[in-house]
């Protein structure tokens, strides 16, 4: 979680310095990426770079996401993890071709999250954890194209049949949140065909240590995974023979 206190002044982003970090994706998309800056203010002049597929102002220290962040209506991803976000504009409701939205790691409560979220209708994925949410909006359950939520690291206690019922839900973490029963969130996992261990965490959004690390757990993972599959099986009593069949062969060396 982003920790309190006051920073140092966040750097300053004119539009020529964010035209430079305009990356074109592997599939031809345009993203803009401002994420570990130091940007204490949302940039505004970036809003005149509103024709970018994804925009990415993760692991910042933003307090606060203007209602005009709408103007990026062509926008597909957008990452704000890890800033100190409160509270999300209302017109991010009309972010409607918005697939990805990115939240977690902020100091969200519920209070904090508009109702009109429930107009991304096109969202697929939505990870709302490392927050301090005590409840989920039911409106959310209006998002039938979600395919993976992050609710983990909250401090939820129960989840709405809304959420747990989204037709094309995939992914559903609910970790380490205060469940009054310990099992009561593996009902809401069971619900979606019992997934286990789902982290709403790309690659893209790790430092260079953590997906080291998780690369490293993969990798040992896969390695026992294949001796376990491909290591012969020794035959129980391998060193034994059999002495009617065997004997005539071995008669010295018994003597």
């Amino acid at each position: 979680m982003a920790k309190g206190g006051k920073g140092p002044k966040g750097k300053k982003i004119t539009l020529n310095v964010a035209k430079n970090c305009i990356k074109i994706t592997f599939d031809g998309r345009k993203r803009l990426d401002l994420s570990k800056m130091g940007i204490t203010n949302f940039p505004k002049c970036i809003l005149r770079l509103n024709d970018v597929d994804e925009l990415d102002l993760s692991r910042n220290l933003i307090r606060k996401i203007p209602e005009s962040i709408s103007k990026f209506q062509n926008l597909r991803w957008l990452d704000l993890h890890s800033n100190y976000i409160d509270k999300l504009p209302e017109s991010i409701g009309q972010m409607t071709t918005l697939l990805y939205l990115n939240v977690s790691n902020n100091r969200l409560t519920t209070n904090g999250l508009p109702v009109e979220l429930n107009q991304l209708k096109n969202t697929r994925t939505l990870n709302l954890g490392l927050n301090h949410l005590d409840s989920v909006p039911t409106t959310l359950g209006a998002l039938k194209e979600l395919h993976d939520v992050g609710l983990h690291d909250n401090l939820l206690t129960t989840i709405p049949k809304s959420i747990s019922k989204l037709p094309k839900l995939k992914k559903l973490n609910t970790k380490r949140n205060p469940f009054p029963k310990a099992e009561e969130s593996d009902t809401f996992i069971d619900t979606i065909r019992r997934l286990d261990n789902l982290y709403l965490v790309e690659e893209k959004d790790l430092c260079s240590s953590c997906l080291k690390k998780c690369q490293q757990a993969r990798d040992k993972l896969n390695k026992i995974k294949n001796m376990a599959t491909t290591a012969p099986r020794k035959a129980i009593f391998s060193n034994l023979v059999s002495p009617n069949s065997m004997a005539k062969d071995s008669q010295e060396d018994w003597r």
